[in-house]
């Protein structure tokens, strides 16, 4: 299994992007995964950038306009999503757009509703819409995106356990058949090591996270695993570790932009590692 491994944009957004891409390709990384609308800047010109150092992008998005209700909060995701697929030159396009849709509170039917927008703008624009799990929106946890897995078996993950583990203060060793839907139905990983009380760790390799970190490569094993045997022969993997207050400072004299830059090169280089032994 070849791993594309893509850098996170977030927690970067101060360093000009020329001087970003540029450590971004010296790493190893294969592209960037990138949320236009948290930061101001010039698509066109990133684009130009992202040619000339020959890396790929992924979109990660959430509705970042206010809305009144569901009706309007889906009309803006819509445009949002439509405005994002269409970040395109001849020779770049998004791999695909990790949508962090809907709230926690929505209906079964007002979130069916969001994932027919999602769907529909797949379909338009051949850009696919991956549903990223994320507290505070509707896939927050194992137990709610299960039913909807059954349901819709076309249905693409971009899976990030670290937030069920936090939401049910559990690593979900009751909760192991919706584990497994969700593998059988995740194209994207977000590889941040959570635990039982919180989203991110201060350092995975610390031996007070063993477990934590354990429990993470258990779930991403069976993801590759699941993926060879579904017939592919690539993935792609965000190592996603993130800025304050994801990031604890704990009144080190540090740069935190840089530990956080440490933090996600050293998950890449240890799932490397672990799953091709190669250069990414």
């Amino acid at each position: 299994m070849k791993i594309r491994f893509l850098c996170p944009r977030w927690g970067a957004e101060q360093i000009a992007w020329g001087p970003f891409l540029k450590e971004v390709k010296k790493a190893g990384y294969a592209g960037i995964e990138w949320f236009p609308f948290g930061e101001v800047c010039d698509p066109q010109e990133v684009l130009a950038l992202l040619e000339e150092t020959d890396l790929d992008f992924s979109i990660v998005m959430q509705v970042v306009t206010a809305h009144q209700d569901v009706e309007t909060y889906q009309a803006a995701l819509k445009a949002d999503l439509l405005q994002l697929a269409g970040l395109r030159t001849s020779k770049k396009r998004p791999l695909f757009i990790s949508a962090q849709c809907g709230r926690e509170y929505f209906t079964t039917g007002q979130i069916l509703d969001c994932l027919a927008v999602c769907e529909a703008v797949t379909r338009e624009t051949g850009t696919a819409v991956y549903q990223e799990t994320h507290r505070n929106k509707w896939s927050y946890a194992a137990h709610t995106v299960f039913p909807l897995l059954q349901k819709k078996p076309d249905l693409q993950l971009t899976l990030d356990v670290s937030h069920w583990f936090c939401v049910s203060e559990s690593y979900l060793e009751d909760q192991q058949e919706a584990v497994h839907a969700a593998i059988r139905q995740t194209a994207h990983l977000h590889a941040r090591v959570g635990h039982t009380e919180g989203p991110q760790v201060f350092d995975p390799s610390l031996p007070e996270y063993a477990m934590a970190l354990n429990e993470h490569l258990k779930i991403w094993d069976q993801w590759l695993a699941c993926r060879e045997q579904q017939g592919f022969t690539e993935s792609t993997i965000t190592p996603e570790f993130g800025p304050p207050p994801y990031l604890t400072g704990a009144n080190r004299n540090i740069d935190l932009q840089q530990e956080q830059w440490r933090l996600n090169l050293w998950m890449k280089d240890l799932l490397n590692e672990r799953y091709q032994k190669t250069d990414a």
